[in-house]
């Protein structure tokens, strides 16, 4: 299964995929199952991809989501804030992460051997447990550059390792979670083009939320390029999206986006029109691959997708989530 994943490229081969791994999760994982269970669902007579039912992110707060019986080689877990419940994922195999972050990457990046990979994410430097630094950790490494490395608050050395690296003419990749790069932005002006500002994370409770018009322009403005890149990942994922300008997303092969009605949670809905986020990971082999989001976007018939905002009242969570 994992070496028709990563080959995957057709639709229809997607969706045989999707299929035979909503077989076997429903079968093994008791959380998907019992949950199947309670929506009526008949396994044997889901042969559509719209009639899969999608595991409500929550569950994996109150509940290990794993798929057979196994001894996790690490496991993820959301940041949240104080008082706030976690979520964490059980990782089976380590290997198939990375696979799946590094192949995704190189996809929309090209090869990481001719990048230098900076990094500005103290909210996630200073807790365990984060996805998002594992994959930097292996992003760094596999760039195989001594200039690449993470930054805390030394801006300072930020803004000079910038400039050094734009006078040398070098491919860097700014990896920041928001509120950390807006607080760079306003303190530091330069002028880098070729820079790829990439953010992740939002303002985790740091700073006021703010349109992404607006802040998009503040970015540009503060480190000189003509468009801001984003990260589209989270904790109960093992895969991620990537936008290069304007906040349209695209995804690997073996990820799709699919839109709910927000009034009929098992209803969903045409291209172009705004609504729930469901999202099938084909890397979640081990855990479920069928995730019910509360963020609210939609999806165009190219496949590429859009993030509007999210439900009332639900969780500030570490996926890259701004308000239009």
């Amino acid at each position: 299964m994992v070496k028709q994943l990563f080959s995957i490229h057709s639709e229809q081969t997607f969706i045989k995929l999707a299929l035979e791994t909503f077989g076997r999760q429903v079968r093994d994982n008791p959380v998907y199952s019992s949950f199947a269970k309670a929506l009526r669902v008949d396994p044997d007579n889901v042969t559509d991809i719209h009639k899969i039912p999608f595991l409500p992110v929550e569950f994996f707060k109150s509940h290990s989501v794993s798929t057979g019986e196994f001894i996790p080689e690490i496991v993820f877990t959301s940041s949240g804030t104080t008082g706030m419940s976690q979520s964490k994922h059980p990782v089976k195999d380590l290997a198939l992460y990375e696979e799946s972050f590094i192949r995704g990457f190189e996809l929309f990046y090209g090869p990481l051997a001719g990048y230098t990979i900076l990094a500005l994410l103290p909210s996630y430097l200073e807790r365990e447990g984060s996805s998002l630094i594992y994959m930097v950790d292996e992003l760094i490494r596999r760039s195989n550059n001594p200039e690449s490395g993470y930054f805390l608050y030394n801006h300072d050395e930020l803004y000079q390792s910038l400039n050094d690296l734009r006078a040398k003419n070098r491919k860097v990749i700014l990896i920041g979670v928001t509120y950390a790069l807006l607080d760079f932005a306003e303190r530091y002006t330069i002028n880098f083009p070729d820079l790829i500002v990439m953010e992740t994370g939002g303002m985790k409770g740091k700073r006021k939320e703010m349109i992404r018009p607006e802040l998009h322009e503040t970015l540009c403005n503060g480190f000189g390029v003509d468009s801001i890149h984003s990260e589209y990942g989270m904790t109960e994922l093992l895969s991620q999206a990537y936008s290069k300008g304007k906040g349209i997303f695209s995804c690997p092969p073996w990820m799709k986006m699919l839109v709910r009605d927000i009034n009929d949670p098992l209803t969903f809905l045409g291209n172009n029109r705004t609504g729930g986020i469901n999202i099938i990971d084909l890397a979640n082999q081990d855990s479920c691959a069928f995730i019910s989001t509360q963020d609210l976007g939609l999806v165009y018939p190219d496949g590429s997708f859009e993030i509007s905002g999210r439900y009332d009242n639900s969780d500030i969570r570490g996926c890259n989530l701004l308000v239009q």
